[in-house]
């Protein structure tokens, strides 16, 4: 029998997070965990991303903010995600300002563990956040941090209970951890998942999973672990995809495991924002991408944030996109991107110029 490419590529990312012999065990696994379980999806395919929320590169105002979350409400979205890292804690608190006067069975909250905020005026490191309260922040994936860590949580929103748990920022792309990160997830397998595994098996949350910004983690903790759902961030939108598409979607589909989509623009950058993935230094191929599919669309008649919320969106495997707002345009815009009626041509050429996968799944084909 002939091997895939896409057989390939699991191997090559099991092999490299896993390292040969635990890929090997993986491999030979006839029976994942969960398989056949039913787990717990957001009811809404939209929703409305913290990070901005949070303060992240600018300063935002309380009443902008308000703003923002209020255009989503309108809209319709009624998935808010959040996390103690955005704003050390200012966008937990503000989410938990907006929804004081909704019912709670009408919206629902996912937030992160993995750092624990103390209070310190004299920490100053420099971050993403600006303006951000007088708080450091120390990682603990153990489960009395986990348990602690959502403690703090419901405390700073005011809820009396939350419905997904991520474990947070815990991937090779974290600075703060560096190689450490690997010995961080072996604590979180024992302490974390473990916790919140319970918690859910007691009905304290609904589903966990990782919160991450690469897939390696995702597939270990499949291997490992027996989680619910990913927040997989800036690995599927329609500058970069493959991997996803070729290693991650798939484990996820044998587990019956699902993936929130974050970053779907890439940190603004499919907006036409200078920035990718949370940085201001853009890769020239990206830039020249982008130019490429801001010339289809120009032909086409298709707004390119449109295009890239709908792609986001349409695999099986995607139970909610989740781009964020730090205004109340930016949240309307969002919404109505959503809704924008795309012709089938336009995913057609994009495929033809192999600007995205030929069996990437798109709203035409879906």
């Amino acid at each position: 029998m002939m091997t895939t490419r896409r057989e390939i590529l699991a191997g090559a990312v099991a092999a490299a997070v896993l390292g040969p012999s635990r890929a090997g065990k993986a491999a030979d696994e006839t029976s994942p965990k969960g398989r056949g379980v039913e787990r717990y999806r957001p009811p809404t395919r939209h929703g409305l991303g913290g990070v901005a929320i949070g303060n992240a590169f600018r300063p935002n105002t309380d009443e902008a903010s308000h703003a923002a979350m209020q255009a989503a409400w309108d809209a319709g979205s009624r998935y808010y995600d959040t996390s103690p890292w955005y704003g050390l804690g200012l966008s937990e608190r503000r989410f938990g300002q907006f929804l004081d006067d909704k019912k709670r069975d009408e919206f629902v909250v996912s937030t992160k563990i993995g750092r624990l905020l103390k209070a310190d005026e004299s920490f100053d490191k420099p971050l993403m956040w600006k303006d951000y309260p007088p708080f450091r922040y120390e990682y603990d994936y153990t489960a009395e941090g986990t348990r602690r860590s959502i403690e703090d949580s419901l405390q700073r929103m005011g809820l009396g209970s939350l419905d997904i748990v991520f474990i947070h920022d815990l991937s090779p792309d974290n600075g703060d951890l560096g190689r450490d990160w690997t010995r961080q997830f072996d604590v979180a397998m024992k302490g974390a998942a473990k916790e919140l595994t319970r918690m859910r098996e007691e009905g304290i949350i609904k589903a966990w999973g990782f919160g991450v910004n690469r897939i390696e983690p995702c597939v270990m903790a499949l291997e490992q672990s027996d989680p619910d759902i990913f927040l997989s961030a800036c690995q599927y939108s329609l500058i970069e995809h493959q991997a996803a598409l070729d290693v991650l979607f798939p484990a996820c589909e044998e587990r019956g495991v699902s993936v929130v989509v974050g970053a779907p623009l890439n940190s603004g950058f499919l907006a036409g924002v200078d920035r990718y993935n949370y940085s201001e230094k853009i890769p020239e191929p990206f830039l020249a991408k982008r130019d490429r599919l801001r010339e289809v669309a120009r032909r086409h008649g298709v707004d390119l944030r449109s295009a890239a919320l709908q792609f986001c969106a349409a695999p099986k495997v995607v139970s909610a996109v989740i781009p964020g707002a730090r205004d109340a345009q930016q949240a309307s815009q969002n919404a109505a991107s959503a809704k924008e009626s795309i012709p089938a041509d336009f995913w057609a050429e994009l495929k033809s110029e192999k600007l995205i996968a030929a069996d990437a799944p798109t709203p035409a084909t879906a």
